[in-house]
């Protein structure tokens, strides 16, 4: 029967989702990336909440996009959950704040009680962050039952025994070396027409639309994992933080990690550049030696990288295929791109990135000539 409608209905399909399809739109991100952080500042406690970057001691860690599915074979979550269980314990242990940045639970391709059944534990030990005060939850594009469906509170409070509210953003906010500071923090899918939308919009993507494209296994091809929608979406994402004032833009949606508005790549480019200005062979050895496995992509690069802001970071995903997680942690005024990876010792916790949010500050001021990432 299944094969029957997929024939029937995939074509009609694939042409909805890409009529109406997430591609990323400039103008409806800047939109909306706005109003968001207006209402969080004029409204806090609606759509998200303010707090200071001085609570929890300055310890906060960002993790995104677990996908948390039944353990199924469409179960991206199911490799990772090791390292993600380890990393929750020792920020739970550090008394760190956790913020889940959406699409936590895949609920586009599972009922609720499917993914609670699956992933009891899991969710007990995010609730011993709660029960510190020291949870924000944020909902997603596939996760937007949390925003729109009447019973999504009562089902909350029913996993973590104990209420919770879930936001579309949290502003960490304070100052450093006596320049202000805002860390707007939220999944990504904002101006997204199909999950940004109206609420009629919301409840027929998440309730009707996403459940078809699951049971008919047809995928729409969402910035998640489509390259093109994927770097569209961080530029546009960094162009928006670059043109603020005094603000660093946290985002997940895209799985794919950025520090200091650049990816891996992109920072390796600009180190090479700034190893041949200086001379400095070692340098420049040891970099060629990284990219071998990006050569392709390495060489028909073309940005000056080091005009680009820092304003943008994207905290990666929890469910990449080799079990590995990436996230954002801000601890004793630095702000890390980390890795926690699985491998036959045990997870452990690697940093890919480092930098001082004093070094930061003065790059966060008014932008009027902003270098685009084209």
């Amino acid at each position: 029967m299944r094969k029957f409608f997929q024939y029937l209905l995939r074509r009609p399909i694939l042409w909805l989702s890409d009529k109406f399809s997430s591609r990323p739109d400039k103008e409806r991100i800047y939109k909306a990336l706005s109003k968001l952080h207006e209402d969080i500042i004029t409204e806090p406690g609606n759509k998200g909440v303010v707090i200071s970057l001085d609570d929890f001691d300055g310890r906060f860690v960002i993790f995104s996009d677990q996908h948390k599915g039944n353990r199924n074979g469409a179960d991206d979550f199911t490799v990772a959950e090791a390292s993600y269980m380890a990393a929750l314990e020792h920020y739970e242990k550090n008394d760190f704040c956790f913020i889940n940045l959406g699409d936590c639970e895949e609920l586009w391709e599972n009922l609720f009680w499917q993914v609670k059944k699956a992933y009891k534990k899991t969710f007990e030990l995010e609730g011993k962050f709660l029960s510190k005060k020291a949870f924000i939850k944020i909902f997603g594009n596939h996760d937007l039952y949390w925003a729109n469906d009447p019973l999504a509170s009562f089902e909350l409070e029913n996993i973590y025994r104990q209420k919770i509210k879930v936001y579309e953003g949290v502003i960490l906010a304070g100052e450093i070396n006596n320049h202000p500071l805002q860390i707007l923090c939220t999944h990504g899918h904002q101006g997204d027409a199909n999950s940004d939308g109206n609420w009629f919009t919301k409840f027929f993507i998440a309730r009707i639309w996403a459940p078809l494209q699951a049971y008919l296994h047809i995928n729409p091809n969402e910035p998640s994992n489509n390259v093109y929608k994927k770097t569209l979406h961080n530029e546009i994402m960094y162009e928006w933080s670059a043109t603020q004032k005094n603000m660093i833009l946290i985002t997940g949606h895209t799985h794919q990690p950025v520090f200091e508005s650049l990816t891996h790549i992109e920072r390796l480019h600009r180190q090479m550049r700034f190893a041949e200005a200086h001379k400095d062979e070692a340098m420049v050895a040891k970099i060629n030696e990284e990219v071998k496995t990006y050569q392709k992509r390495f060489d028909t690069l073309e940005e000056d990288y080091a005009a680009i802001k820092p304003t943008y970071f994207n905290t990666g995903c929890c469910c990449f295929s080799d079990g590995d997680i990436t996230g954002i942690e801000i601890e004793n005024g630095f702000i890390r791109l980390i890795k926690w990876q699985n491998k036959t010792a045990g997870p452990s916790r690697i940093v890919l990135e480092e930098k001082a949010l004093a070094d930061l500050v003065s790059d966060t001021g008014d932008r009027k000539d902003v270098p685009a990432k084209k």
